[in-house]
C-alpha cells in the first residue's frame, strides 16, 4: 500500500522539481550586449543599450615614460572623466589605445569608482596603457558598455542566472 502512494505521488514531485528551477530545462538563456560605439567621449549605456545618464569622457593623452619605469620608454598617459557618476556603485568602462584605423593596440577598464572627486562634481583619475608600438598610437577611445557589473551566468546559476550580459572587453586587435 505504501509503495502505491510514493508511486502516486512521483509525478506532482517531478512538476515541482521542475518548476523549482531544479531541471535542466528551466529556460535560462544568456545573451551578450552588442558592443557600442566608441568615442573620445560616450554616454554609458546598460546592457539593454540604455543611456545610464552618465558620460565617460578621454579629458587628454600623451606618449611619456612612465615615473615608476622610465626606462620601458613612451607609454599612453591619459585622464578620463566620468560626469554624473557615483563614486562608490558608478559604472566602468573600457578604454583602449588606438591606431590611425581605430584597431585597439591596448585597453583596459577605467571606473568611475577608482576615479577622485573634481571642482565640477565629477569624477577624474589617470591611467597608464602600455603598447607595444607607441608611434602607432593616434588616440585613446572610450567603449560606452557598463562593464561595472555581469551577473550569474546559467552556467554558474540555472535558476537566477542569464539574461543580458556585458560584451567581452575589448582586447588588441578588435576594431573600433
Amino acid at each position: 500500500m505504501f509503495p502505491a502512494r510514493v508511486l502516486a505521488g512521483a509525478p506532482l514531485a517531478l512538476v515541482i522539481l521542475a518548476l523549482s528551477g531544479c531541471s535542466s530545462t528551466w529556460g535560462c538563456a544568456d545573451t551578450t550586449a552588442e558592443r557600442g560605439k566608441a568615442g573620445v567621449r560616450v554616454q554609458v549605456e546598460d546592457t539593454s543599450g540604455q543611456p545610464l545618464g552618465v558620460t565617460a569622457k578621454v579629458v587628454d593623452w600623451r606618449l611619456e615614460p612612465h615615473p615608476q619605469v622610465p626606462s620601458d620608454g613612451d607609454q599612453v598617459h591619459f585622464h578620463y572623466r566620468f560626469d554624473s557618476a557615483d563614486e562608490r556603485s558608478g559604472p566602468a568602462v573600457d578604454a583602449c589605445a588606438v591606431d590611425k584605423k581605430r584597431v585597439a593596440l591596448m585597453c583596459q577598464t577605467v571606473s568611475s569608482s577608482q576615479a577622485w572627486p573634481g571642482p565640477d562634481c565629477d569624477l577624474t583619475g589617470d591611467r597608464w596603457l602600455t603598447v607595444e608600438h607607441p608611434e602607432q598610437v593616434a588616440g585613446v577611445l572610450l567603449i560606452p558598455n557598463d562593464q561595472s557589473y555581469d551577473g550569474p551566468t546559467c552556467e554558474t546559476d540555472i535558476k537566477d542566472g542569464g539574461g543580458t550580459h556585458p560584451p567581452k572587453p575589448a582586447s588588441i586587435g578588435d576594431q573600433l
